[in-house]
């Protein structure tokens, strides 16, 4: 993947410490699969629901890699002109009213139109800037799954042989190609060409333990207590057919904001004035209301008996 600025990882357990230094727990999985792009070269296709951390994998690769990090945002509709580059026509428009005012015969247009189509009129979007970036970047195109067939055959040049053709231009070849990220909803089925040039990864909700030490990480001024009780009610709430789950993300915001409002443990009180902090839907407010018991508070370790004088 090119030299990288700060450190390259080193296996399987470098990758796994030095995420864990940004924030990210990765699982031997996740690590494996980060570790393995970066040798190979190959970019790395994250699936999964929304919020169960694909986004903030890219941001913590970029932020241990000490590389710059590129996001191309998708969604139905986007283009060439906005994620690879488009010409600043404005720019041009001004140039060509130039030379016609300080040429009146016209002789000079040849060179005004070589010159049009030239670096001083390109406009770079997300693709080519992290292509041509003189430093180290991980490219995240975040929801891959949101933009269309036509557009997946685009990325295949791009995640291929890490190029892209600019007809006035030519080809443009990354020097230094970045560390790919895709991230998917898996809303609807892609493409197996384009599968099949990443890596694949698949990340779910992670295990009441895992997100307990995600809290813990995140959120360390929370009560080992309070963030027992957080995890366990948002793992009951995922369980509901809820039209949008809680994310890990939610999970954090709500234990950040129980701890702004001072509650040491969460009863039908706090639950019914924060639950709009996990949920975001009236239907699944009702359906939380009717049918989610709260789990007791953890109970405290037992006090040893005092040794005999």
């Amino acid at each position: 993947m090119g030299t990288t600025t700060g450190r390259p990882f080193e296996g399987v357990d470098d990758v796994r410490e030095r995420l864990g230094a940004t924030g990210y727990l990765a699982d031997d999985a996740t690590a494996t699969v980060v570790h393995l792009a970066g040798r190979l070269g190959k970019p790395v296709l994250v699936e999964g629901p929304a919020g169960v951390g694909k986004t903030e994998l890219a941001k913590a690769v970029a932020t241990a890699l000490e590389a710059d990090l590129v996001r191309l945002q998708c969604y139905e509709g986007l283009d060439e002109a906005k994620a690879l580059y488009e010409w600043d026509y404005k720019k041009q428009l001004l140039r060509i009213q130039h030379a016609a005012s300080v040429d009146a015969n016209g002789d000079g247009w040849a060179d005004v139109h070589d010159d049009l189509f030239g670096e001083a009129y390109l406009l770079e979007r997300p693709l080519l800037r992290a292509l041509r970036s003189a430093r180290d970047t991980v490219l995240l195109i975040d929801e891959v799954d949101k933009v269309d067939v036509e557009f997946e055959a685009l990325l295949l040049e791009v995640l291929s042989d890490f190029q892209i053709t600019i007809p006035e231009l030519g080809t443009v070849r990354g020097e230094r190609p970045p560390f790919v990220v895709l991230t998917s909803n898996a809303t609807r089925e892609l493409s197996e060409a384009l599968k099949r040039r990443c890596l694949y990864l698949h990340l779910d909700y992670p295990s009441i333990e895992r997100e307990r030490a995600i809290v813990a990480a995140r959120v360390p001024e929370a009560p080992a207590a309070l963030t027992d009780q957080v995890v366990r009610v948002v793992r009951s709430l995922r369980a509901l057919e809820l039209r949008k789950a809680p994310s890990i993300s939610e999970t954090l915001d709500w234990t950040r904001a129980l701890l702004e409002l001072g509650v040491a443990s969460v009863d039908d009180a706090a639950l019914s004035d924060t639950l709009t902090v996990l949920l975001k839907h009236h239907r699944d407010l009702e359906l939380a209301t009717r049918h989610l018991t709260l789990p007791p508070p953890a109970t405290p370790p037992a006090t040893p008996p005092a040794a005999a004088s």
